[in-house]
């Protein structure tokens, strides 16, 4: 079935935990302009997206903690950090995901968060 979406999809987005870091950063900048309770919870889903590139490093052997550190550093540079996630095969243990055609269908991430947030 996902094999289908990915041949069938038209749009996609980088992989490796790279959208999961963007939506993360995007969801914290939002934070900081609501007040109360809202957002403490919307700051520990924004934390919650950051278990996907995590759980790729610590299966790959890496640092989670380096990795998901040096993510967030790549990603708060803009729109060039915005395709970077987890790189399995370096010791640098980040990569341009997009460029190295790591993709997933946008369909299937839409789909997971809409499931995520029920």
């Amino acid at each position: 079935m996902v094999v289908r979406r990915a041949v069938k999809a038209t749009k996609i987005v980088p992989g490796g935990g790279a959208i999961e870091m963007e939506l993360s950063k995007a969801l914290r900048s939002y934070s900081r302009n609501i007040a109360g309770k809202s957002q403490l919870i919307i700051n520990c889903f924004a934390k919650s997206l950051e278990v996907i590139p995590r759980c790729i490093a610590e299966n790959a052997g890496l640092d989670p903690v380096e990795v998901i550190t040096k993510l967030r550093q790549k990603h708060s540079q803009g729109n060039e950090g915005a395709h970077f996630g987890v790189d399995i095969n370096s010791n640098n243990g980040i990569m341009n995901t997009y460029e190295a055609f790591i993709w997933e269908p946008l369909l299937i991430k839409k789909n997971c968060l809409i499931a995520a947030t029920e």
